[in-house]
């Protein structure tokens, strides 16, 4: 009897018969958890389409097996099995205990970002609702534990999917549940039976339409009873008595004007006597967010209280999808942009004529969440962070004193690296120490270690708080690398001072020490101050050029267009700092200041030396040679070339020398290179391999670490 009113309801696809087969011998009698033949007839009440029924059916609990996925695959669809596996994913989600509204909130969201399809979440709202109707039967424990779920969850799911017959269901059951008492005594204070009621608003709905017509007005007037949860909710929130509630019965009126508003207004207030108090007129007076209509309350037929809301389909339009979003009224959340564009996405998919708009699903797709991640404590609480987020990022957002001391990581129970990306619904669990030791490292931007600025400033703040001469001896060291990898050897420290706005070089050691002027900004401050090419605009390697023309990237001060050349004795590139030495017929040689051979050049030679810079030319690439030392290891290289391959760092050449006796593995890359940062995150991710020893820029006479 059931699979044939299954079929009565949703058609008679071969598809949708197929599906609901299988369905129809997974039952199982003595099972506590609802059938999809049962909530795939709750869907099609509410006018499911098609896909949206036979994933309901295929999903039923009792086929789920990794060989019942195959034959979804082969006997339907990629997409029909992708939904179903979905959907499994929500079922299984053991989140623990909510923990108050903010909880509540990160789940529901979680609940949406874990999925692709809306009708997922959809046919996850039927099952709800069907399981609370078959609640009766479980101990109070049970009913009280699914009740709170599907009150905090899943209600303002459904109110933000627009769907408001699972929403005043899965309140007014979990209501009973919780509060058999208050829902009693509700019930009764309403006397008499929903369908009583749902008559009574049938009856004003037809006099204002006619109301209305006769006054050639167009509108469309609808509405329904209010249900027992929602009436508690006004009475808790508002402090009111039963008795003083003016919209246990509620109208909606759409007119095409402004006009035709205050026209129907007046026609209701002089057909039934109004209730001054419960007047409102947002048209006139705007609420600060946008919404805009007239709200007032008539005593109807038979003497009884109506709230009757009047409006123009344009402010309608508003008031469901803009910021002014019935589903935000009633929650009472804060403005979210991101969340209001994805209400907007679904609820115009839920309306389209065309269940399969494309369109609207891929909205839906790009647009959910895109910039958050939802993760899970090992006690299953959810963690909001920005997308790209790291166990890092967690562990800060978990406690502070957790960042502090955090040591490694677990994701789903395996070992991971403290800069892997998060994914939605994944469990983290952070390892610690005794200590508190924050790495320097995890400030560099280079290495990935922490998105969320909270996180970032926390680690900055423990830097602040330790012995002012270890940042002092810290931040020194931070400094002379810097001065090596730029080839700095007297640089005018009054220059640098001035740049960072300090007042001594210990007071820039210590902030360096303390993590206030980062790598990067460490980094671009000596290049603004020492270097001739800005970092950002660091000129591409030229074209190969003929041997008697200039070097198009050099440019020779107060002389032109002299002919010159990059010295291959120290090959520097744009970026470093640079000298000219005339050399007898071939033009300017191009060095670096710490060239050996401009170092040793005798005293009358000096007065050959040259002011160049680089010019300011956009080329494409610059040649380098990158020297790395490293104890030897298997996948070393391989390490290297991951690197190189995620920064988009073009390979010329690789040579690797290894010593058996002391394991020493001397590697040389020659690469392309962009500009400087990209140098520098090279380098800093290959100083972060195991086993490397250092890396340098090769061709130097001292191999200075960068």
């Amino acid at each position: 009897m059931l699979i044939s009113n299954s079929a009565h309801l949703i058609g008679r696809s071969a598809l949708l018969e197929k599906a609901c087969q299988y369905a129809w011998h997974a039952q199982d009698v003595d099972s506590d958890m609802p059938g999809s033949l049962d909530v795939a007839l709750l869907l099609s009440r509410l006018s499911a389409d098609e896909m949206t029924i036979l994933v309901c059916f295929l999903s039923d609990s009792r086929l789920r097996s990794n060989e019942f996925h195959k034959v979804i695959e082969d006997e339907f669809s990629d997409e029909v099995l992708h939904m179903v596996l979905s959907l499994e994913k929500l079922h299984a989600l053991k989140a623990g205990p909510c923990g108050g509204h903010e909880q509540s909130e990160r789940l529901r969201r979680m609940l949406l970002a874990m999925v692709h399809d809306v009708r997922v979440v959809l046919i996850k709202l039927a099952y709800r609702v069907q399981r609370l109707r078959e609640l009766s039967a479980a101990d109070d424990e049970t009913r009280k534990a699914i009740a709170s779920e599907s009150l905090e969850i899943f209600s303002p799911i459904a109110n933000r999917l627009g769907m408001s017959q699972l929403k005043w269901e899965l309140e007014d059951l979990s209501f009973r549940y919780l509060q058999p008492e208050a829902y009693r005594r509700i019930a009764n204070m309403l006397e008499e039976k929903r369908g009583a009621r749902e008559a009574y608003i049938h009856q004003v709905v037809t006099e204002i339409n006619s109301l209305l017509k006769d006054s050639e007005i167009d509108a469309n007037v609808y509405g329904r009873p209010k249900h027992i949860y929602s009436i508690w909710s006004k009475m808790t929130h508002k402090d009111k008595q039963f008795s003083e509630l003016f919209d246990v019965l509620a109208i909606r009126v759409m007119v095409g004007s402004i006009a035709a508003c205050y026209a129907a207004l007046g026609l209701i207030h002089g057909r039934w006597h109004h209730i001054p108090k419960e007047f409102d007129d947002y048209i006139a007076n705007t609420k600060a967010n946008g919404y805009q209509s007239l709200h007032t309350a008539v005593y109807g037929p038979e003497g009884k209280p109506v709230e009757i809301q009047i409006r123009t389909r344009a402010m309608h339009e508003f008031a469901e999808f803009g910021v002014a979003a019935h589903w935000r009224y009633k929650e009472r959340t804060k403005q979210d942009d991101v969340l209001e564009k994805t209400i907007h996405s679904i609820r115009k998919l839920l309306d389209t004529t065309d269940s399969d708009d494309e369109e609207l699903i891929e909205s839906f797709k790009t647009e959910l969440f895109s910039d958050r991640v939802f993760v899970l404590s090992p006690e299953g609480k959810i963690i909001d962070l920005p997308q790209g987020a790291t166990p890092l990022d967690f562990a800060y957002a978990i406690h502070t004193e957790v960042g502090h001391r955090c040591r490694g990581a677990k994701v789903n129970g395996q070992i991971s690296p403290l800069n892997t990306q998060l994914k939605n619904a994944v469990q983290v669990e952070i390892l610690t120490t005794n200590q508190a030791a924050p790495s320097r490292d995890w400030l560099n931007p280079n290495l990935g270690y922490i998105t969320s600025n909270r996180a970032r400033a926390k680690i900055k703040a423990w830097f602040r708080q330790q012995d002012f001469e270890q940042h002092v001896m810290d931040g020194k060291t931070a400094i002379d690398r810097e001065f090596k990898r730029m080839h700095i050897v007297n640089p005018d420290m009054q220059k640098a001072l001035s740049h960072f706005k300090v007042r001594s070089e210990k007071e820039w050691q210590a902030r360096v020490g303390r993590g206030e002027i980062t790598s990067a900004h460490l980094m671009q401050g000596l290049n603004q101050i020492y270097a001739n090419a800005s970092l950002k605009a660091l000129p591409f390697q030229p074209k190969p050029k003929k041997k008697d023309s200039s070097d198009p990237s050099i440019h020779v001060r107060g002389v032109g267009n002299l002919l010159s050349y990059i010295a291959n004795c120290c090959n520097p590139v744009p970026g470093d700092d640079i000298i000219g030495f005339i050399t007898l017929g071939h033009g300017v040689a191009v060095h670096r200041p710490d060239c050996a051979n401009i170092l040793k050049l005798e005293h009358d030679k000096q007065k050959r030396l040259i002011a160049v810079e680089w010019a300011d030319q956009d080329y494409q690439t610059v040649e380098i040679n990158l020297a790395i030392q490293a104890i030897d290891r298997t996948g070393l290289l391989k390490d290297m070339a991951s690197i190189l391959s995620e920064l988009k760092v073009n390979v010329l050449g690789v040579q690797s020398v290894s010593n058996k006796e002391t394991q020493i593995a001397d590697i040389k890359i020659m690469m392309e290179i962009k500009d400087l940062e990209q140098l520098q995150k090279v380098t800093d991710k290959i100083m972060q391999l195991p086993n490397v020893l250092k890396v340098y820029r090769q061709n130097t006479t001292d191999p200075a670490l960068l």
